[in-house]
């Protein structure tokens, strides 16, 4: 039964996901999106149904539809692909972010042939060598050739931009599929005016961020509960049992709650304008799908994405790191089942995981050993699954907080690369450990592209770039298994 509640999760989950971003980039109908990618956890599941969980499945049932599936996800979308313009090109960040407004339809020409010539003046020949202007209905393509530091050419020309036309067009700095940087000049959808400042959704909405956390806070002491071994029953007849709960739910909210703010205040220290953190309450499942923050001005260039992207799982892991030791301190040693695992929690396994084997050895000692489990304290709960956002997160695909560190490191063209090899590795690990298969239906429904920042020209200082390779690190510590010679030496 709770096999076919996370498969209902799933299926939910993955429509949401087409549908507010695979649809808006091809014609293809989302329903036939949904049925090719959910066709392997489908076969999986009517194989259950059919024949019981006890015997197992061929091994062609899973293994060609996960190889034929992906295949012909991307043939369906390519197919039906259409033009992106600006009417559905949607800014997001990071892990969980919702879309902002849609954006006006642009003028069909940006600017008159008058103002052609203000905006060859913005372009100083020692700066970047302008070539010629291609006008686009959603753009004014600019092409020449750099002359100096593209940091310095970037400024430049915006604050000559701004001088000339004032907050009209938003000025973007690419490269082409050459390597060739070029500046586009784009009317500015953020701009405001008193006829619209009115109508405007307010940015911040203490009130309603405030609802979404007490609410969180009852579905997630509600899981805790259930953790603690509270029953239905008990609950019914005692209401004040719930309050077991609340170790598990203060310290899942606390973790969820650092990560985000994480984000929000790099974007602040970067003048991004950005919403509060908004929880996300369910009443099953953990008691919450995560929190989000939304992006609502660009992205200024590479160095602020890289920051926002890896503010959050840093914050998050600081936060996750003491209370997932503590919890483990205060779990029990049990005999291992057959079924123990990463997500059996009265029987857990860590040795899924290198960074949950050290720790668990670390704080267990003798006690935990290859014949041994542990029946995880609801507060090591938490921070096993605040370990795990973290690792989801610093994926890097796409618009996680993975794909914007890769995108600011090695250029958007290259991350989208990177994500599609992540997103075959982990499609690989999860024939290791099915636990992880839910991750890599996800990562396949997830968008490869990351929206570009405006001056995406840029590179990152040698101290970010560390930075960023210490991050890739964490994540293959959370996800890969611990090598067999380190199991035998700790004895887990």
């Amino acid at each position: 039964m709770m096999f076919f509640l996370w498969l209902f999760v799933l299926g939910l989950i993955s429509y949401f996901l087409l549908q507010s971003s695979i649809s808006r980039i091809t014609r293809t109908p989302v329903w036939l999106l949904w049925l090719v990618i959910m066709a392997p956890a489908l076969i999986w599941s009517g194989w259950i149904l059919v024949s019981g969980p006890s015997k197992s499945s061929p091994p062609d049932w899973l293994i060609i539809p996960f190889l034929v599936c992906p295949f012909l996800y991307w043939l369906l979308v390519q197919l039906g692909r259409k033009e992106i313009t600006s009417e559905t090109a949607e800014i997001t960040a990071g892990d969980g972010t919702e879309p902002a407004k849609a954006k006006p339809k642009p003028a069909l020409r940006p600017i008159t042939p008058e103002e052609e010539t203000s905006l060859r003046d913005c372009f100083p020949w020692s700066i970047y060598f302008l070539q010629n202007l291609e006008f686009r209905p959603q753009a004014v393509v600019c092409r020449g050739h750099l002359r100096t530091n593209p940091e310095v050419a970037y400024e430049t020309i915006r604050q000559n931009v701004e001088r000339h036309f004032g907050d009209r067009f938003l000025v973007i700095f690419q490269s082409s599929f050459s390597g060739q940087p070029f500046f586009a000049i784009v009317p500015n959808p953020h701009r405001q005016s008193a006829e619209n400042s009115v109508k405007n959704e307010p940015l911040s909405r203490p009130l309603f961020a405030l609802g979404l956390v007490v609410i969180t806070l009852f579905t997630t002491t509600i899981v805790g509960a259930q953790l603690a071994g509270v029953t239905e029953k008990i609950v019914q007849s005692n209401p004040s049992m719930l309050i077991k709960g609340l170790p598990y739910a203060i310290t899942l909210m606390v973790i969820l709650g650092i990560h985000e703010s994480g984000h929000y205040l790099a974007a602040k220290f970067h003048k991004i304008s950005t919403t509060l953190p908004y929880f996300i309450p369910v009443p099953f499942f953990l008691g919450t799908f995560g929190a989000f923050i939304q992006i609502r001005s660009p992205i200024p260039n590479r160095k602020a994405l890289f920051d926002v992207g890896i503010a959050g799982p840093l914050a998050g892991l600081v936060a996750t790191l003491p209370f997932l030791i503590w919890g483990l301190y205060h779990s029990t040693v049990v005999p291992i089942a057959k079924n123990s695992g990463m997500l059996n929690f009265e029987s857990f396994n860590p040795n899924f995981s290198l960074m949950m084997a050290l720790l668990s050895k670390l704080t267990l000692g003798a006690a935990l050993s290859s014949e041994t489990a542990i029946n995880l304290h609801p507060v090591a709960v938490a921070g096993y699954l605040g370990l795990i956002v973290t690792a989801f997160n610093l994926m890097p695909v796409g618009q996680l907080d993975g794909g914007h560190i890769v995108h600011a490191m090695f250029g958007q063209r290259a991350s989208m690369a990177i994500g599609q090899v992540a997103r075959l590795c982990m499609l690989l690990l999860s024939f290791l450990e099915p636990g992880l298969l839910l991750w890599a239906i996800i990562l396949f429904l997830t968008p490869l592209n990351d929206e570009p920042a405006l001056n995406d020209v840029s590179e990152l200082n040698d101290w970010r770039d560390a930075l960023g390779l210490v991050a890739i690190g964490l994540l293959l510590a959370i996800l890969l298994p611990a090598p067999r010679i380190l199991v035998q030496w700790l004895n887990v």
